[in-house]
């Protein structure tokens, strides 16, 4: 190939390169145009739609406000409503209150002005009364032919007569009380051995029942033609008493040793249901064991509870049969007892030996265990049966005076004949005593309420105070110093006692109203 055509071809190629480039450029230049119309139609169309969407979003948002507006609206009405429902209530609530004030203000006013009337009525009636009194002190001068002055002076006159007297009787008691001295002071360690020792009294009987099955054991125990009971009878010493009562048996005897024994045996043949005369000796004599075992029990409870030791164990036992013995329905050996613990109790209070007066005290009735066996009265018993066992002198020396057969001569003596007299005195222990107490305080409470004016009456603190409740509207509190003077008068004239009597008035006045 020539250069020419070379050079021709290089054109052609560099030619028909740019004409490529040209048309390529032209087309791209149409196909941009094209896209970019496009993309402004569609900028276009995105604006139209976005201008229509704020629209349509502007007016929603314009519909909300609205709706908003109009519900707080409606509420901000309500809630208006309802207060001024609430401020008018409390208006009318006002009003009625105030109303009411208006009456109640009128109410008072009506009550002063009556109140007021009253008064001033009061206070004329008051006057009138005054003037009555004045011309009724004129009317009794004249009648008296005192004045007021000297009739004061008459009725001071008297008092301080009256005074003097009762002041002369303290004087003189003062002096008897001075030389009463020991007296009081011993009075004291009495009342302090009472305070401590505080004991049960129950009275007992000379008679015990035994209580049967049923009424067929009458005749078991009577047996063929009376041979069983006529064998308990003799064995034991005690008579038995089958009469109508149903389901039971009296047994009767003053010795409670045997009524003892014999109430054992009844109840073990009842138990057992074997009742002939063999049988009978049998259980007699297990019972006499079982009682004296109970005997020798009492005796050494009795050592060991008041604490005396070295006691001889026949006396133990003898102290064991006072349980079984009586005196005046009172059991001699709990009485022993609260003799020893009185005697030791006052022994303590004046420093003497304490274990040798409660030692006297529970010996001092130890003869009443050996009085139906021995002759002699219970207190030269006692002094042999002492003397025999070999106690102290002292000891034999109390028994011997504890009932003043001799003159006591030592402090163990006296300690045991007042702790004897104690215990035998006190209310309720023995049936005479009982009796008369009840009567005394029965006629303290019958004397106050004989005089007028007197609405209650009780005798308290066994019969050394009487509490004694007046009518306010018939005594005083003047009249009350009268009436207990009175009072005091007839008890001294018509009583016996030992000691002293408080005479305690009460006047009880009340004040009722009511709240409206």
């Amino acid at each position: 190939m020539t250069t020419t055509g070379i050079i021709i071809a290089v054109v052609c190629s560099v030619v028909f390169l740019a004409l490529g480039i040209v048309i390529g450029i032209v087309y791209r230049k149409k196909v941009a145009e094209a896209a970019i119309g496009s993309a402004e139609e569609k900028a276009k169309q995105i604006i139209d739609e976005a201008a229509k969407t704020a629209e349509t979003k502007k007016k929603e948002a314009l519909i909300e406000a609205k709706e908003e507006i109009l519900r707080q609206k409606t509420e901000a009405d309500r809630d208006i409503k309802e207060r001024r429902k609430e401020v008018s209530r409390l208006e009318s609530r006002a009003v009625a209150k105030e109303e009411a004030l208006d009456k109640k203000y009128e109410s008072l006013e009506k009550k002063e002005e009556t109140l007021n009337k009253k008064i001033r009525e009061n206070t004329e009636l008051t006057d009138e009364i005054e003037k009555i009194k004045l011309a009724q002190k004129e009317k009794l001068e004249k009648i008296a032919g005192l004045t007021a002055e000297e009739a004061k002076a008459e009725l001071l006159e008297k008092i301080e007569a009256e005074v003097r007297h009762e002041e002369a009787a303290k004087i003189r008691e003062i002096e008897a009380q001075f030389k009463e001295e020991a007296e009081t002071k011993a009075k004291n360690i009495i009342s302090l051995a009472i305070q401590k020792c505080a004991a049960d009294h129950v009275a007992e009987a000379t008679v015990s029942v035994v209580a049967l099955p049923n009424d067929e054991m009458k005749g078991r125990i009577i047996g063929r033609e009376g041979r069983n009971i006529r064998t308990i009878e003799t064995l034991t010493g005690v008579d038995l008493i089958i009469d109508d009562t149903p389901e039971a048996i009296t047994l009767s005897s003053f010795d409670p040793v045997r009524r003892e024994v014999a109430r054992l045996t009844l109840e073990k043949l009842i138990s057992d249901g074997r009742i002939h005369p063999t049988r009978i000796e049998e259980t007699v004599e297990k019972s006499k064991r079982e009682v004296d075992v109970a005997i020798k029990q009492a005796g050494e409870r009795a050592v060991f509870e008041t604490g005396i030791h070295g006691i001889n164990s026949e006396l133990v036992r003898l102290l064991g049969r006072l349980k079984y013995r009586t005196s005046y329905g009172q059991n001699v050996l709990n009485h022993s007892m609260e003799v020893a613990y009185l005697a030791g109790i006052m022994a303590s209070e004046l420093g003497v030996d304490v274990n040798l007066a409660k030692r006297a005290g529970l010996l001092h009735d130890i003869g009443k265990a050996m009085t139906q066996e021995i002759e002699g009265s219970h207190v030269q018993i006692g002094v042999d049966i002492a003397r025999k066992y070999k106690e102290n002198k002292e000891i034999v020396h109390a028994i011997e005076a504890h009932h003043g057969d001799v003159e006591a001569q030592t402090i163990i003596a006296v300690l045991v004949q007042a702790a004897d007299a104690i215990s035998a005195a006190r209310p309720g222990a023995r049936r005479e005593d009982l009796e008369n107490y009840i009567k005394r305080l029965q006629k303290l409470e019958e004397i106050s309420k004989s005089f007028s004016g007197v609405d209650k009456s009780y005798a308290i603190q066994a019969g050394r105070e009487i509490r004694i409740m007046v009518k306010p509207e018939e005594v005083n509190d003047e009249q009350m110093i009268v009436v207990a003077r009175q009072i005091v008068k007839k008890i001294e004239s018509e009583l016996e006692y030992p000691g002293q009597i408080k005479i305690h008035m009460i006047r009880e006045s009340r004040a009722v109203d009511y709240a409206k």
